[in-house]
């Protein structure tokens, strides 16, 4: 029957022929009409969806463990699909052989794809190493770089096999870390020589070791996981002391702090190199923060990067978390305590996600009560995303024991800041450093309006009606007093942003829970020793009796306690910009709150605010939250570029890597301009 259908369908058979009479030879082709019109055509199409003749399309030995259509046709026109099934080493072995001969780049791409599916089905070690060479080839040539590559999905086949064969090549014994450093590797053709470029290990006053893989962790807790398309291995590095800094360097960033970086292994002359058969390469590791691409064969070539991943990992079972409570009930509980050392001690709460880069306007977060600052990770990595905010700002934590006096904690902020700038920028020559933005969720809200109010003695009124300097104390406790009740603004702070802030007082901090909760906060010892030299010698002329009536966070924030009604009583000083962002449960939003703070609490007359409905009082991780506070450091990097004074005293870069002219590779810092 098959056969029948072959000839009844076969060309020939459908060509037009004179009529003829009909005779009982035309009678029996008659009967085989019906027979013939039920046989499909050797080629022709079927009707499918378009998402399965896109797979079809698109399938690869990432997406499906197979060939892609384009290996498998090249294997067919050098007869080699059989072999290939069959004996992969020696068809591979033709394969370059043939590129040898000829120089075409479809034979590289074809080597690429098979050397990566050799080695999932023999975990080879070389042969991923071989895809990534062979990919990089195929990449890197001396063609431009056009729409029409763009546009080649085999283009991003190849990067994707590149950055995937170089992490899995170069991947340790225990298949655990991804090894950088120079040596000799083994090809399925030969050998690949590879130099390490050390100074790229070097990030600020660390070393960048301890490699893993991005690629192998799914992330959760985060909406988004984004991931910066280009070339080289994602990977996530670990932080060790570079022996040739001081601790004072290190002193603001986290021990833990793990960083996205990616690793790329330029090849010398790839295509020669590979008709020859002698490679040679360089081993380069580039941070997210400083380099986003780089010069490759006359080309600029963006780097990929997994910065969603690296903070995710930096995340898992941190001792942030354990701060969170622990600070709030313990005054003198230090955060990251697994590892810490006199620099992080030092730090006065302050600390960064990357080296100070002069030129980057710092964002500092300051996270509300019993919290941390990993309660920031949503809104940083959806901000961090955005290349007009990560070029333009570098990102800073304030961190506190939120149990402890609002005034107290204030002063900790104001002082970290400053003495931030006045160790960074001893010449006062970098302007974005004095164009900071400070925000505050909650309590936090509360420190950064103190970093942006001029008090006087009203503070100082809500203990004693008695000037400081008629008080018996000692020079220490006066000190401590001027710190904490004389405010002063922060030079350097121009833009603050409260969020779910209760400016006059939380309705939970004046219930039964909240008086159990505050009895149960311990006070700093070093404010209770000097509270208690105060009280001691000037009993009658305080509002305090005692060192139990120093108030704690919770009774600062009680509506009815003097501290919170002064504070909402002194406005912001003019040069400093303010915004609010008020989360609401219910409508209308004037009458409703957060489930912590009202909305007439974290109202104030005259400052722009932004109400998000529906949202609870944890609204940093709120989509319309972080619009929001996109729009804020847009609108002030608008502002900046309107300052004269600005302009005046130094133009603000347009790139984060305006440092990178101090390393080696200094030429490939131009990239983002």
């Amino acid at each position: 029957m098959f056969d029948v259908c072959v000839s009844l369908a076969s060309p020939g058979s459908m060509r037009p022929s004179r009529v003829r009479r009909a005779g009982p030879s035309a009678a029996a082709a008659l009967l085989l009409v019906p027979l013939a019109l039920a046989c499909a055509t050797p080629i022709g199409v079927r009707s499918v969806g378009t998402r399965e003749v896109h797979e079809v399309l698109t399938a690869n030995v990432l997406t499906v463990g197979e060939a892609s259509a384009d290996s498998v046709q090249l294997l067919n026109r050098e007869f080699l699909f059989e072999r290939h099934e069959e004996a992969p080493e020696e068809a591979l072995a033709s394969l370059h052989e043939r590129f040898r001969e000829t120089g075409e780049a479809d034979f590289l791409l074809t080597l690429a794809e098979l050397s990566f599916l050799r080695a999932q089905q023999s975990e080879s070690r070389p042969h991923y190493l071989a895809s990534a060479v062979y990919a990089y080839a195929y990449l890197i040539s001396d063609e431009p770089v056009g729409v029409e590559t763009g546009l080649d999905r085999r283009f991003r086949l190849a990067a994707d096999l590149y950055n995937l064969g170089l992490s899995e090549g170069l991947m340790d014994e225990d298949d655990e870390q991804v090894v950088v450093r120079e040596g000799v590797h083994p090809l399925p053709f030969g050998s690949l020589a590879v130099a390490l470029d050390d100074p790229s290990l070097h990030w600020g006053a660390f070393r960048l070791a301890s490699f893993v893989p991005a690629v192998r962790f799914d992330v959760r807790g985060m909406r988004n996981r984004y991931r910066r398309s280009g070339l080289g291995a994602p990977l996530i590095a670990s932080l060790e002391p570079d022996a040739n800094a001081s601790a004072t360097e290190r002193r603001w960033i986290p021990p833990r702090l793990k960083v996205p970086v990616t690793a790329l292994l330029r090849i010398d002359d790839p295509r020669r190199a590979l008709a020859e058969g002698s490679l040679t390469g360089s081993l380069e590791v580039y941070a997210a923060d400083a380099t986003e691409s780089v010069e490759i064969g006359g080309h600029r070539v963006p780097l990929e990067f997994e910065p969603s991943a690296a903070l995710a990992y930096t995340l898992e079972g941190a001792p942030v978390w354990d701060f969170e409570l622990s600070g709030f009930f313990s005054a003198d509980v230090v955060p990251f305590t697994d590892s810490l050392d006199t620099a992080v001690e030092s730090n006065q709460g302050l600390f960064m996600m990357q080296p100070y880069r002069p030129g980057l306007i710092p964002l500092v977060l300051v996270h509300g009560t019993a919290s941390s600052p990993a309660r920031w990770a949503e809104m940083m990595n959806e901000l961090t995303a955005a290349p007009a905010i990560r070029r333009r700002y570098q990102v800073w934590f304030f961190t506190y024991n939120t149990g402890n006096p609002i005034a107290y904690s204030g002063a900790l902020l104001r002082e970290a800041l400053q003495g931030a700038v006045e160790t960074l920028d001893p010449d006062d020559t970098d302007a974005a450093l004095r164009n900071m933005v400070v925000m505050g969720h909650s309590q936090g809200g509360l420190l950064t309006k103190l970093t942006a109010i001029e008090s006087g003695d009203r503070f100082w009124r809500t203990i004693s009606e008695v000037p400081l300097e008629q008080l018996e104390i000692t020079p220490e406790t006066a000190a401590l007093l001027r710190r904490t009740m004389f405010v002063e603004p922060v030079p350097a702070v121009r833009r603050i942003v409260f969020v779910s802030t209760p400016h006059r007082g939380s309705y939970l901090a004046e219930r039964f829970l909240g008086r159990v909760v505050s009895y149960f906060v311990t006070r700093p010892a070093a404010l209770a020793e000097n509270v208690q030299d105060l009280v001691t010698r000037n009993a009658d002329r305080l509002a305090l009796r005692s060192l139990d009536q120093v108030p704690s966070s919770i009774d600062n924030m009680d509506p009815s306690n003097p501290f919170i009604q002064t504070l909402a009583s002194i406005p912001v000083i003019p040069r400093v910009a303010a915004h609010s962002i008020i989360p609401v449960l219910d409508e209308p939003f004037e009458e409703s709150n957060d489930g912590v703070v009202e909305y007439r609490s974290a109202h104030l007359e005259g400052v722009p605010e932004r109400v998000i409905f529906p949202s609870g009082h944890s609204t940093q991780s709120h989509p319309q939250t972080i619009a929001e506070v996109r729009r804020i450091l847009l609108e002030h990097l608008e502002a900046i570029a309107e300052d004269e004074t600005v302009s005046n005293t130094g133009e603000l870069p347009a790139t984060m890597e305006q440092d990178c002219s101090t390393n080696e590779r200094g030429s490939e810092c131009e990239g983002l301009r």
